[in-house]
């Protein structure tokens, strides 16, 4: 492959890093459409992970936070106050759960072998 034909990663970085919000001035001079593809695609699979992340997020608090609380509770008490069968949905979620919640569910119920 010539030099120009190739995919430099560092280009493909820095590319990236201005889609994210970053400096243009950090763009390298005389990236490739190849390099600008790579970045694009890199960039918009990262976004969309990010949105399914987010929305994975979003269920487990829906599962979590089945009502409200005059103080805050601790996650033995949210719990506690959790449907059964919920411990199913929520092991599905296990790795996008706040860390306190995993602590509590691998308790409870050990670490999904999904993990």
């Amino acid at each position: 492959m010539g030099e120009h034909s190739e995919v430099r990663p560092d280009v493909v970085d820095a590319i990236v890093g201005v889609l994210k919000g970053g400096d243009a001035a950090a763009l390298p001079a005389g990236a490739t459409a190849a390099e600008k593809t790579a970045a694009k695609d890199r960039y918009l699979s990262e976004f969309a992970a990010e949105r399914s992340k987010r929305d994975r997020q979003a269920q487990a608090w829906e599962l979590l936070l089945t009502r409200s609380y005059d103080e805050p509770p601790t996650w033995q008490r949210i719990f506690d106050d959790l449907d059964a069968g919920v411990h199913d949905e929520l092991g599905e979620l296990y790795d996008v759960l706040p860390a306190g919640a995993q602590e509590e569910y691998a308790r409870r119920y050990g670490v999904p072998s999904t993990v």
